[in-house]
């Protein structure tokens, strides 16, 4: 390894110390199962290493292109990877395609979410052996399609396409919403729960196991305390379903929540039919990887904890989120609370792989992402983001368009490789013991 591999390699190794040490210490298991996870592909460890490309964003790879004081301080995603796009029933019950996963979510500069959505496209056209001009193609037509939604929402609206839902879909995300329609309540409670004595109750096994009394009471009354940071709505709507039937803990739930205790809760439907029952989830939510290197003390003052944090973010990013979103604490640790719902299906890429039909699918995501930057500033309760979002990024870029798409271009190119490489030495890291407390 030459001195310049070396160097790279400590550094990798530092980034993911501070980022994951203390939770390493916890539970080292979970985290030789996460960097296997990571290890099996430079998408893989793409998607957990988010701390290495923020870090990377105030190392050689910092630019302030089409940043100014406004548009460094954005809600943004945190983690917008070609991945992270799904299916979901939004709060006035129309299924939606749409950005999903908002736990690294945080107020940033704009451009880190395209940057990193932009460098995971030229992860997925490598592994799909597309050529440097394709992906090239494949950028700008994402790049070009955000920024003409986004300058028609700032201009009033009326040129703007809007959410990708039934209605307007067409193509591959078509096809995956109607697919999360065929989803329903019973089959999921099938999946999870079983029916004993005329009453249901979760089915314990594959991570899913019982808890002691009191660790029941100390969740039900961290539940108690969620219930208060609902929208009023979701109180009038739903007046049977705040009883608790059956509350078990999950581990092991997704590559980046390793070590992490998760619980799920059954509760009561708005009716009494069994088949109406609804399961939540409340996770301990985590600091996202971008906060990191984000100097900014009105922002991290802004929360209370963690899992406000992430609540409210969703409802700043996702128009009519989730009627169960909400937040409370457990032991001290903020935590986030939302339904596991029957309707979410995520977009499957290995059903993706022509030119074509995935330039289609990136105009469409284009457009999601440049929705996602605009709602903040309509939809959520706060004042942290008081002015425009969609008006402040179009004025920055301005009528240098050829510029914006063309410097989105170059970064995913050059990180693209970059990560591949990084994707190389990680796995040696990891494979020969160089990677502490693992």
């Amino acid at each position: 390894m030459n001195d310049s591999a070396d160097k790279r390699s400590a550094f990798i190794v530092d980034v993911l110390t501070d980022e994951f040490g203390a939770s390493m210490a916890l539970d080292p298991a979970a985290f030789r199962r996460k960097f296997r996870k990571m290890a099996a592909s430079p998408f893989s460890f793409y998607r957990g290493s988010a701390s290495l490309f923020y870090a990377d964003q105030r190392g050689d790879f910092a630019d302030d292109a089409f940043l100014d004081e406004r548009t460094s301080r954005v809600w943004i995603h945190g983690d917008l990877h070609a991945e992270n796009f799904g299916t979901y029933m939004n709060g006035s019950g129309h299924l939606v395609f749409n950005v999903n996963d908002f736990d690294e979510a945080y107020v940033g500069p704009f451009s880190w979410d395209l940057k990193r959505l932009a460098a995971s496209v030229a992860l997925l056209g490598y592994a799909k052996a597309l050529s440097d001009q394709a992906i090239g193609d494949l950028v700008t037509g994402f790049a070009r399609s955000y920024l003409t939604e986004l300058r028609a929402i700032a201009a009033g609206g009326d040129d703007a396409i809007g959410s990708i839902t039934l209605d307007n879909a067409d193509g591959v995300l078509r096809r995956v919403l109607q697919e999360a329609r065929l989803n329903t309540r019973v089959d999921l409670l099938a999946a999870q729960t079983t029916v004993d004595n005329y009453e249901r109750r979760f089915s314990l096994g594959d991570g899913v196991y019982e808890i002691d009394g009191e660790t029941r009471e100390r969740v039900c009354a961290a539940f108690t305390a969620y219930l208060k940071t609902l929208p009023e709505a979701t109180a009038r709507l739903r007046p049977v379903a705040t009883q608790i039937k059956d509350v078990v803990l999950r581990k092991g739930v997704g590559i980046g929540s390793a070590g992490l205790p998760s619980y799920n809760l059954l509760l009561e439907g708005h009716t009494e039919a069994l088949e109406n029952d609804v399961v939540i989830y409340m996770k301990q939510a985590q600091v996202p990887a971008v906060a990191r290197h984000i100097d900014d003390e009105r922002v991290r003052g802004y929360f209370r904890h963690q899992g406000h944090r992430t609540a409210e973010s969703q409802r700043a990013l996702q128009a009519h989120a989730d009627p169960w979103l909400g937040f409370t604490e457990l032991d001290g640790v903020g935590q986030l609370v939302a339904e596991v719902s029957p309707y979410a299906a995520d977009l499957d890429w290995s059903d993706v792989n022509e030119p074509e039909e995935l330039a289609g699918v990136l105009a469409d995501l284009g457009r999601a992402v440049a929705r996602m930057h605009s709602v903040a500033d309509d939809e959520s309760s706060h004042d942290l983001v008081d002015y425009s979002t969609e008006e402040a990024i179009v004025a920055a870029i301005g009528d240098d368009t050829d510029g914006f798409v063309g410097h989105l271009v170059e970064f995913a190119h050059a990180y693209g490789v970059r990560a591949r490489t990084d994707h190389q030495l990680f796995v040696d890291l990891f494979r020969n013991g160089r990677l502490p407390g693992i």
